[in-house]
């Protein structure tokens, strides 16, 4: 098993409101707030780089005032370039894209952290690691998909798990070396039953959408499954 000198009590869960009742989506995020939730996850998808439509900076603009957490803006988008000023003004704390989607990786980093975001880049699960190669030292958040993106609800790919110890053992070496720390997210198909799995092999944040929002006792009982989530991923 891999192991690490990090700080491995520290675990950040982030619900993802693709799975929330959007006709009630104000009192969704702030439900998962008060039930202890350390990120809003905020899927964008533009039925272009991703088969699927999803939300805008209007709506992250419209929940920003209801919770302080951070909101973790996804772009699933191509080309991504222009809506990173958009969503930094509608509130985003986080802002992560592909790097297919841009044409100029390290100068879409550069844009997100001059509007005063944290800067994530995302690998599919095809995605080479090489893409950290020369970006590591200027991110923020690895954002691993376990599932092709596109939808909610899928089933996650249990290779990932490898591809999550071999980033770990990358951003460490870089924190050994005296550079900067680096969030490690994982996102597809979280479970209660797999997030010990998935946080022994090197994540440190969760997002979690189906899980959380599909629980039996979601009707204001959210509290349940992030504790049950928390739980299950502090390494003892």
């Amino acid at each position: 098993m891999h192991t690490t000198d990090r700080d491995t009590s520290v675990i950040r869960l982030a619900p993802s409101i693709l799975s929330a009742d959007f006709a009630r989506l104000g009192e969704e995020v702030c439900a998962v707030e008060a039930a202890g939730a350390d990120l809003v996850h905020f899927d964008v998808m533009d039925n272009h780089y991703v088969p699927n439509l999803t939300i805008g900076p209007l709506v992250c603009e419209a929940i920003r005032p209801l919770v302080s957490i951070p909101i973790d803006v996804h772009l699933m988008v191509e080309p991504v370039d222009a809506l990173i000023p958009m969503f930094a003004r509608a509130g985003a704390g986080i802002i992560s894209f592909h790097p297919e989607a841009s044409r100029h990786v390290d100068r879409t980093i550069g844009l997100i952290h001059d509007h005063g975001c944290k800067a994530g880049l995302v690998l599919n699960p095809a995605t080479p690691l090489g893409w950290l190669d020369h970006t590591l030292d200027k991110l923020d958040l690895v954002l691993l998909m376990s599932v092709n993106p596109g939808f909610g609800g899928q089933a996650f790919i249990p290779g990932v798990l490898d591809k999550l110890r071999q980033v770990r053992a990358r951003i460490d070496r870089q924190v050994a070396a005296g550079g900067r720390p680096v969030w490690l997210e994982i996102d597809g198909g979280v479970k209660a039953d797999n997030i010990a799995d998935i946080a022994r092999a090197g994540a440190d944040t969760f997002v979690a959408g189906s899980a959380v929002f599909g629980a039996p006792d979601a009707d204001g009982g959210y509290w349940d499954i992030l504790r049950r989530l928390r739980q299950a991923a502090t390494i003892t």
